[in-house]
């Protein structure tokens, strides 16, 4: 098996080259059957790879990038304007096959736009999805999906990302049949606007997908469905209400077992219990939305990750990579159109 290779956009994010070069150190000497391309600025670039060995440094490869796609920037304007970006070289070596899949922090607009103008979508694919993984109360997390990559979807989009998404739920989660759903503000079947409805019936005739209807916002994260499919717009404001709830619960928590020495004595006790609570609940796990529809792997990694939520991104990344996850999805899209023939 060949070795793999991992494009880095050392450039994007809030934090800056920094926390991208020590998540990048970290996924190196940790992952050595990896080969990783970071892109950026070459200077910035060789001096955070000082933790690293002449041995680990062997597998790495730097491609010196004279322009940067800033954060508030127009997707228009990095097409155009940044042809020397350190986001647009990571997506030209996945295209040119130099790269396996790639990882960026940066804006999502532009990376959304770029990899879609480079990359292409697969055949029978009209637009790309973000998809990622939720925690639940079951033994499997939910892969939910669009997480913002298009704000406005068709009936047929959103059959597509459910074909999707339930190729990654069997590949990434190990589900033989994924349940998959439609995210609506009411299981009945009268619920819904006619977006929703339509889509109801195109799930509803392809025999190929364990489709199980609606489920409303709050069977998100209680084992309901293994897929949940929505619209950009709202996936992204389920994705980001769930991920501050679980923040204001985890500093909760911290405040309230700080307030006097018997509620500190009683965290240390109860340390293990705590600690596990806070790992299946932790955001930075889940860090990582794949890019999915398009011919070539792109993971979009939150702006404002931290070293360790930008590794969870990147091993994300090698994942998706092993799988050849685009391959696998085009199989799929082909088996389902053929049987609704």
């Amino acid at each position: 098996m060949s070795t793999l290779t991992i494009a880095l956009d050392i450039m994007g994010g809030d934090h800056g080259p920094p926390v991208i070069l020590s998540a990048a150190v970290k996924a190196i000497q940790l992952h050595p059957d990896v080969h990783f391309t970071l892109c950026g600025d070459e200077e910035i670039i060789h001096s955070g790879l000082q933790p690293l060995s002449d041995t680990e440094r062997r597998r790495v490869s730097v491609k010196h990038c004279s322009q940067v796609v800033e954060m508030g920037e127009a997707p228009t304007s990095a097409l155009r304007n940044k042809k020397d970006s350190s986001m647009r070289r990571v997506i030209e070596l996945v295209e040119s096959g130099e790269a396996d899949a790639c990882v960026s922090a940066g804006n999502t607009g532009a990376l959304l736009t770029l990899s879609f103008y480079l990359l292409k979508t697969l055949s029978g694919i009209d637009r790309p999805a973000l998809i990622n993984m939720m925690p639940t109360t079951g033994h499997h997390n939910v892969f939910l999906l669009d997480l913002g990559a298009n704000v406005n979807c068709t009936p047929e989009i959103l059959f597509q990302y459910g074909v999707m998404g339930s190729v990654l739920a069997q590949e990434v989660a190990g589900i033989a049949s994924p349940r998959v759903a439609l995210l609506n503000v009411g299981e009945e079947d009268i619920k819904g606007n006619a977006q929703v409805k339509s889509a109801d019936q195109l799930f509803k005739d392809a025999p190929g997908i364990n489709y199980i209807g609606y489920v409303e916002g709050d069977d998100i994260f209680t084992d309901h469905a293994d897929v949940v499919v929505t619209d950009g717009f709202t996936g992204n404001v389920a994705l980001k209400s769930s991920e501050g709830l679980a923040k204001l619960v985890i500093n909760e928590v911290k405040r309230q077992t700080q307030k006097n020495l018997y509620t500190r004595l009683l965290a240390k006790i109860a340390f293990p219990l705590l600690k596990s609570i806070y790992n299946s609940v932790n955001p930075d796990q889940y860090n990582g939305a794949s890019l999915i529809g398009l011919r070539g792997i792109v993971i979009k990694s939150h702006g404002n990750a931290q070293k360790d939520a930008f590794y969870y991104a990147i091993v994300q990344a090698m994942k998706e990579a092993k799988m050849h996850l685009p391959e696998k999805i085009k199989t799929k899209i082909e088996t389902v159109l053929l049987e609704q023939l």
